[in-house]
């Protein structure tokens, strides 16, 4: 059909998110190492145009609020004549890994965040 299959959008978020963080100094690796996970509890996505194959994509990704046990992003996918392709919304949880149950998020991110 030559467009983007609709499964690939979380992959997409996933890369905002990844390349957010990295914008921080953090890294997804960096934070397993710390024993926190963070697994999405909610993904939500509205497509609003078709992308194409070899189209240059932007991913907007902002952060919704300060985290708590939560963290939350906002994405907007434009094409390259800056048309919204696809908009969504994630929620991630913060996970010790130890116990595999929620916790707060850390402290140093927090920091990062300020």
């Amino acid at each position: 059909m030559g467009v983007v299959y609709h499964g690939n959008y979380a992959a997409f978020f996933e890369l905002g998110r990844t390349e957010w963080l990295r914008s921080l100094g953090v890294s997804y690796k960096d934070m397993e190492a710390k024993g926190i996970m963070l697994p999405v509890i909610s993904l939500t996505c509205s497509f609003k145009k078709s992308a194409y194959y070899d189209e240059v994509l932007n991913i907007q990704t902002t952060l919704t609020q300060a985290p708590t046990a939560r963290i939350e992003f906002l994405y907007e996918i434009t094409n390259e004549k800056k048309e919204v392709i696809t908009t969504g919304n994630s929620v991630l949880v913060f996970i010790d890994m130890k116990t595999k149950k929620p916790m707060r998020c850390p402290e140093w991110l927090l920091q990062k965040l300020a």
